[in-house]
């Protein structure tokens, strides 16, 4: 068994969710931590308020996997004049360190758009707003025969080399590499001072843009040579297009008081919002996890019947009904909770197929802290 450190948590979050997904207006990544600290135990919410902070301190955790920032807005003090200061120094007071995926999590492919799409029952949806599709690059090493197995491990352990569904994948060649360790050198290979020829592989890899910083670290981590040779060429080639919330196409048509009362059971709640002609047809379905507030006139521009989503305002309804979109307000907390255990999951099965000594658990105390009467 292996020990993991923050960083290496940090390249496993970011397989799934770059963090350059991320809208502008966000703040992801590691918000309070250190990097090269020694990760055992991971604790996963969707928030971090006082209480689950509690707990992730009773639990003796090391880092906390969030998908609402804790530190949003910018800050000028860290003081217990606030809850967020009290917050912040009890997290370094116990050593925990804190990653949060927002924003890059709802849009990635697979992610909680996609997530929350399936809970609903659609395998197929389309992308309402689509914001993004990142560039992709190619990496190519030098690498000295008999260690090109270890250098490839490395790099597909930071995230090189994904092609759809399919991961590690590569191409080498073999060539004759030279060069002279001059004074100052500490050469892997050869005798200062003398030109050397040695059997290496050219190993080609891809690499998404917001990955190439720790892949390059993984490289000189792991690369034999002193100064590793490498180039990093951008491609053509594109990321899938990612964005903001699904469209789904019901097999059959329903009436909108019959899908609300399928919604309410599909998240496991026992009221929920709407507002629309109850008899009205639903065919086509928008899904925005979360605040979807700013996209219901996109929502209404995909031929939408309903849009699905959370913290809808009156006068917000209204709009959408004078354009004629029902709404389904399903609550912020009640279209994204299911995040918590698709994350734990799936650190859950990849520390342990990296051989990882991290214990994952789900919080307990983080519920929903409004109710319905």
């Amino acid at each position: 068994m292996g020990t993991a450190k923050c960083q290496d948590v940090i390249s496993l979050m970011e397989e799934i969710a770059p963090r350059d997904l991320a809208e502008d207006w966000d703040n992801v990544g590691l918000l309070i931590g250190d990097r090269n600290s020694v990760i055992k135990k991971i604790m996963v919410c969707l928030d971090l308020p006082r209480w689950v902070l509690d707990e992730a301190i009773e639990n003796k955790i090391d880092m906390i996997i969030t998908h609402h920032p804790v530190i949003f807005s910018s800050m000028k003090k860290i003081n217990t004049d606030s809850s967020l200061g009290r917050k912040i120094i009890r997290l370094l007071e116990n050593n925990i360190s804190v990653y949060s995926s927002h924003t890059n999590m709802d849009m990635a492919k697979g992610g909680l758009n996609d997530i929350f799409a399936k809970q609903l029952g659609f395998d197929e949806t389309t992308i309402i707003q689509p914001l993004y599709a990142g560039k992709l690059f190619k990496l190519v090493v030098y690498v000295p025969q008999g260690t090109e197995r270890k250098v490839l491990d490395g790099l597909s352990k930071a995230g090189a080399g994904f092609i759809g569904n399919y991961s590690s994948c590569s191409f080498r060649s073999k060539g004759i590499g030279t060069f002279k360790p001059e004074n100052g050198s500490t050469p892997f290979i050869g005798t200062k001072g003398v030109l050397e020829e040695v059997n290496e592989y050219r190993l080609e890899t891809i690499v998404s843009e917001n990955q190439i910083d720790n892949i390059v670290r993984e490289l000189k981590k792991v690369h034999p040579y002193e100064e590793p040779a490498y180039d990093i060429l951008e491609l053509e080639n594109k990321m899938d297009t990612v964005g903001i919330g699904r469209l789904g196409v019901l097999k059959d048509t329903t009436t909108l008081k019959s899908y609300v009362e399928f919604v309410k059971n599909a998240l496991g709640v026992n009221s929920i919002r709407y507002a629309g002609n109850p008899n009205s047809i639903i065919k086509k379905v928008a899904l925005i996890n979360g605040s979807g507030n700013k996209y219901i006139k996109q929502a209404k521009s995909t031929g939408a019947d309903v849009l699905i989503t959370g913290d809808l305002q009156y006068h917000q309804i209204l709009d959408a009904l004078e354009d004629g979109l029902n709404i389904i307000d399903a609550g912020h907390f009640e279209t994204e909770k299911i995040i918590i255990k698709e994350i734990a999951n799936y650190l859950k099965a990849v520390t342990d197929k990296l051989g990882y000594e991290i214990e994952v658990i789900e919080s307990k105390t983080n519920i929903n802290p409004v109710f319905s009467i």
